[in-house]
């Protein structure tokens, strides 16, 4: 069943960082690639979690990962620009002071190859669900706090409608080849919904919409089933539980 077409397509290269609105993108087995490869880890954490997130220090979302001139449109940055807009090296020691300084204890970056996720690989949302939650919380209606991998827009415009879709999969372009993700749960929202994308400001109405409107879930969350190219203006088809 034809649901919808890609209106966007984002990722992350450093887990709270900034993201990247791309036109194309590989979708491999670990997610998008280069999304959410590298990571700030908390050095001593023994939590099973480690990695540092705008949940423990929001100003993280105001750091814009970057590649210098040359690099493929896969690789991973080679800098990340501060709030302030220093340009310092991903592995560099002055980035790791500047993060540590912000968070008040030491942390390292880590490269990982398969990435690291909080719950699953690909994060889906509708933009009909984001508007939706906007006009509830009185704030612009901005995308980007919601940190999705792939925006949707629906042919059947009705808000939180991903919720059917778990159990089901969904499958992006036409044909047998067509890359695809079996949707797997429910996207369950945190704090940092609430972040100011470009200023790290909270908005907590924002969150709490979510709560009342739909028990605090927004989107979905899924496993690579048929790797492949995604690219805005895709028609996404659903095959129903």
């Amino acid at each position: 069943m034809e649901i919808g077409q890609v209106e966007a397509i984002f990722r992350y290269p450093v887990k709270s960082m900034r993201g990247e609105r791309l036109d194309v993108a590989e979708l491999g087995w670990h997610g998008l690639e280069g999304d959410r490869r590298l990571a700030f880890r908390r050095i001593g954490d023994t939590s099973g979690f480690p990695w540092l997130s705008a949940g423990r220090l929001p100003d993280l979302v105001r750091f814009a990962p970057h590649r210098r001139e040359g690099g493929a449109p896969g690789d991973l940055p080679t800098h990340v620009r501060t709030p302030e807009g220093q340009e310092l090296p991903v592995f560099g020691e002055d980035l790791a002071k500047e993060v540590e300084r912000r968070h008040g204890a030491p942390v390292q970056m880590m490269q990982l190859n398969h990435g690291i996720f909080d719950e699953a690989s690909v994060s889906v949302i509708a933009s009909a669900t984001v508007r939706e939650i906007g006009r509830l919380a009185g704030q612009t209606a901005d995308v980007r706090r919601f940190r999705p991998n792939i925006v949707v827009r629906l042919l059947r415009a009705t808000p939180f409608q991903e919720d059917e879709w778990v159990g089901g999969v969904l499958s992006f372009g036409e044909g047998d080849d067509a890359p695809a993700i079996a949707v797997t749960m429910c996207d369950a929202r945190c704090s940092m919904l609430n972040l100011d994308p470009d200023s790290a400001s909270p908005a907590p109405e924002v969150l709490k919409a979510v709560v009342r409107a739909n028990q605090n879930n927004a989107g979905i969350y899924g496993a690579v089933t048929r790797i492949g190219r995604l690219m805005v203006g895709q028609t996404l088809f659903l095959r129903a539980a």
